[in-house]
C-alpha cells in the first residue's frame, strides 16, 4: 500500500519540478575595489558567471558607459595598458589592473571582454581622477547600416604567399544608411574562421560619414595567419549582428612543400658525398716502388732496347 503511495507523489513532485521555468544563464558581471583612481594607481577587477578557462582582455575605456557600451570600439580604449587573465573553472577572475588615461575624454569604463569564442563582454563605471570629462556623444541609435551588395574579397596571392606568407585579401561590400541619422566612423568587427571553429574578430574602423538614405564602399583588409590553408569563411559584424558571410578557398602553399623536399633529397646527398671523400682520404694507400730491382751484369730494359738496335746505315 505504501509502494502504491509513493509512486503518484513521485510522479506529481516531477510535474511539478517540470513547470518551473528553467532562467536563463546570468549574464557576465564585472566588478572594482574601487571606483576612482587616478594614473600611475591601480584597481583590482574581478569578474563572475564567464566561461571556464576563458582568455579575457581588461581594458580602461573613455567616451562610455555601462548601458552603452564602448561606442568607439578600442580605439577609446588605452589599449598599451591592458591586461590579459584567464577565468578558473568556475568562470571567475580577479586581476589587478594599472589606472592609465584613456585617449578619449570620460566618463569611463573597465571593459572586459572574451579574445576568442563566443563573444561575450561586460563594462564596470570607473573615474579616472584628473582626466578630462565630457559629455557622451549623441545617440546615433537613429542610424542604421545595411548591407546593399555582395561581398566579394579582392586580391590574390603572390610568390610570397605560395612559399609560406600570411595570404591577405580586401573585403569589398556597400553600406546603405538606412536610419534617420547620420552614421560617422562605423566600427566594424571582421572575423575568419576554419571549419566548425567559431570566427576571432578584430574591429576595424571605417573612416566617413554615412547620411541617412546615403551609401558608401566600403573595404577593409583580411588577413589569416601564415602558412594557412584550406577553406576559410570571412564575417562581417556591425552592432552585435552578422550582416555578411564570404567564403574563402587559400590554396595551400607547395612552396614549402617543395622546399622540404629539396631539403631531404639535397642534404642526405651532400652527407653521403662528404662521408665519401673523408673515407676516401682516411683509408690507407699501397705502397708503390719507385725503381725496379737491378741484378749484376743486367742493363734496364730502354739501354737494352738501343744496345740492340742496329747502329749502321741500311743496305
Amino acid at each position: 500500500m505504501n509502494g502504491k503511495v509513493r509512486i503518484p507523489a513521485l510522479l506529481v513532485l516531477l510535474l511539478v519540478l517540470s513547470a518551473v521555468p528553467v532562467s536563463a544563464a546570468d549574464p557576465p558581471t564585472v566588478g572594482l575595489s574601487d571606483s576612482q583612481a587616478g594614473t600611475g594607481g591601480s584597481v583590482t577587477v574581478t569578474g563572475e558567471g564567464w566561461r571556464p578557462r576563458a582568455l579575457l582582455m581588461i581594458l580602461i575605456c573613455g567616451q562610455s558607459a555601462p548601458s552603452t557600451g564602448v561606442t568607439g570600439g578600442t580605439d577609446s580604449c588605452a589599449n598599451a595598458d591592458g591586461r590579459a587573465v584567464t577565468t578558473d573553472a568556475e568562470g571567475r577572475f580577479s586581476r589587478k589592473v594599472p589606472v592609465a588615461e584613456p585617449p578619449v575624454p570620460c566618463p569611463c569604463v573597465v571593459h572586459v571582454a572574451t579574445v576568442e569564442g563566443a563573444r561575450a563582454e561586460a563594462d564596470a563605471a570607473f573615474q579616472v581622477a584628473g582626466h578630462a570629462v565630457e559629455p557622451l556623444p549623441a545617440d546615433a541609435s537613429g542610424g542604421r547600416l545595411a548591407v546593399l551588395t555582395d561581398t566579394r574579397l579582392d586580391g590574390s596571392g603572390s610568390l610570397l604567399t605560395w612559399f609560406g606568407a600570411a595570404p591577405s585579401r580586401t573585403l569589398v561590400f556597400t553600406v546603405g544608411n538606412v536610419g534617420t541619422s547620420a552614421v560617422r566612423d562605423p566600427v566594424f568587427q571582421v572575423g575568419t574562421s576554419r571549419g566548425v571553429f567559431a570566427p576571432e574578430w578584430q574591429e576595424q574602423r571605417w573612416r566617413g560619414t554615412i547620411r541617412p538614405g546615403g551609401k558608401a564602399r566600403v573595404e577593409l583588409p583580411v588577413e589569416l595567419a601564415a602558412g594557412a590553408h584550406g577553406g576559410y569563411t570571412v564575417s562581417l559584424k556591425y552592432g552585435g549582428k552578422v550582416m555578411a558571410e564570404q567564403p574563402w578557398d587559400v590554396g595551400r602553399p607547395w612552396g614549402v612543400t617543395l622546399f622540404w623536399v629539396l631539403v631531404c633529397l639535397v642534404v642526405p646527398a651532400a652527407l653521403f658525398r662528404a662521408g665519401m671523400a673523408a673515407v676516401d682520404r682516411l683509408r690507407p694507400r699501397p705502397h708503390r716502388r719507385r725503381h725496379g730491382l737491378r741484378l749484376p751484369g743486367l742493363k734496364p730494359r730502354r739501354q737494352a732496347r738501343h744496345a740492340m738496335s742496329p747502329t749502321g746505315p741500311r743496305t
